[in-house]
């Protein structure tokens, strides 16, 4: 009977070793632990989506209040408006957990400012840093909510390819003349912010016109990996309301602001002024993303 006790103890104990040892765990107890793991990161991103979804209601809100109750959907594009659109822009980037980091300063002379485009995030990301007044396409002023947010603040809209380029040229040099800064995305489009795409120039005749300068700042998303960010970018065949529920579960993100010295129009035409914006604002990208980034990319530039 002793002997049959100890070699029941003794594979008891085998069986023992046997379960923790490592790859001989209880698969049903790894399963669960994965179920938990996977419920709570459904829990954090719910919350995180919730908490954002309040808050961008509370600043949707809020700026239809500053429209209406200082008047700025009466004449939007005067220049003193750009400080409440300066404010709203920076209570979107806190809803959007964006924090802006801006490398330098950002001038205050009047120019026709020009930035590369990755996404409708890039109005609020500059609006918070600089007092400009927007030039966005058309389809964006017939957006819920936000396209009436933008033209209350004084946001001009272009109709691609119809030529409406010509009315909004002359109304810009208007604005220009009168010391009124305004900033478009030359690109026309928007990218995954790895390269500069092919800069449409004939905007930038207005600058030449007003004889004002070029003003170039750029923007570049940097993830909590020191990566460039993905869900930032608004590419594709995603449509709005999509991106904007990865944008509310998106975590923390950085934009990286980056204004270059300006460029005077002086001697210039819209054929060569369009190359050397091109120029500046392909070493301008590459230069902040070597700055920025824990890897910098490989690729430089792309005209498609």
């Amino acid at each position: 009977m002793h002997v049959q006790n100890e070699q029941y103890r003794m594979v008891k104990i085998r069986e023992d070793d046997d379960l923790n040892r490592p790859g001989n765990s209880d698969p049903c107890m790894h399963s669960t632990i994965n179920n938990e793991t996977s419920e709570i990161r459904g829990l954090a991103k719910f919350l995180l989506y919730s908490r954002k979804m309040v808050a961008s209601v509370a600043a949707v809100s809020e700026g239809f209040y500053l429209v209406y109750r200082h008047g700025l959907y009466k004449n939007p594009n005067n220049p003193h408006n750009t400080r409440y659109v300066q404010y709203f822009c920076r209570q979107l980037c806190k809803v959007f957990n964006i924090e802006v980091q801006v490398h330098g300063t950002i001038p205050r002379e009047p120019a026709l400012w020009v930035s590369n485009h990755v996404s409708w995030l890039d109005i609020a990301v500059l609006g918070s840093s600089a007092r400009v007044f927007f030039l966005a396409k058309a389809e964006i002023e017939q957006w819920p909510l936000l396209g009436k947010l933008a033209k209350g603040g004084g946001t001009l809209f272009i109709k691609r390819g119809s030529g409406d380029s010509l009315r909004i040229r002359e109304q810009i040099t208007g604005f220009l003349k009168q010391d009124i800064p305004v900033l478009f995305f030359p690109e026309a489009t928007t990218s995954d912010g790895r390269a500069i795409k092919k800069v449409h120039g004939r905007i930038l005749g207005a600058a030449i016109e007003a004889k004002r300068p070029v003003q170039i700042c750029l923007i570049c998303y940097v993830n909590q990996q020191g990566e460039l960010d993905t869900v930032a970018p608004f590419i594709g065949q995603v449509g709005f309301a999509e991106h904007v529920r990865k944008v509310l579960e998106m975590p923390n993100v950085t934009a990286h602001l980056m204004a270059l010295p300006g460029i005077s129009t002086e001697g210039h035409t819209v054929d060569t002024l369009t190359p050397l914006v091109q120029e500046k604002m392909n070493e301008g990208l590459k230069y902040l993303q070597n700055k920025v980034l824990k890897t910098p990319l490989e690729v430089t530039a792309s005209v498609s």
